[in-house]
């Protein structure tokens, strides 16, 4: 990309929010981890740790802490990944997402730009919604 001057400017990564090389994320994540939250891979459905989990407590991304759902929002829709009906107010990003011939919207975390799963309009009340969320990017923090 070049300005009025012809000088190149670089474009942010709206997926790098935090400015990471790709060396740094590898470092941070299992393999697995970095495959969905920076490669937008999909976990294999009823594999995750999360997907029966009714612990209370927040979940957190898995990449960079920052809280995206209370467990009061699970719900088990039997899809084979964790569901919520709502995100916590500001922390996820949704994008239009046209891969695989389908039209869908992604969620990514609002504070690193990682991929976190879709989002559906086909979930319970209140929201109407279902997060459609890989276990492998989230972690669970316990109520204590």
């Amino acid at each position: 990309m070049t300005d009025s001057t012809g000088s190149t400017k670089s474009t942010p990564d709206p997926r790098n929010k935090l400015g990471l090389t790709e060396a740094e994320w590898k470092a941070r994540l299992s393999p697995e981890q970095y495959r969905v939250l920076r490669q937008q891979g999909t976990e294999r459905a009823f594999t995750g740790e999360y997907t029966d989990t009714t612990d209370a407590g927040i979940y957190r991304c898995a990449a960079c802490d920052h809280p995206l759902f209370e467990s009061g929002t699970k719900f088990h829709s039997g899809c084979g990944w964790p569901s919520y009906h709502a995100a916590k107010p500001g922390s996820v990003d949704e994008i239009e997402d046209t891969s695989h011939g389908m039209v869908r919207t992604e969620v990514t975390c609002a504070n690193c730009g990682s991929h976190l799963g879709h989002v559906f309009p086909d979930g319970p009340p209140p929201t109407g919604l279902r997060y459609c969320i890989n276990s492998v990017s989230v972690k669970l923090e316990h109520e204590q």
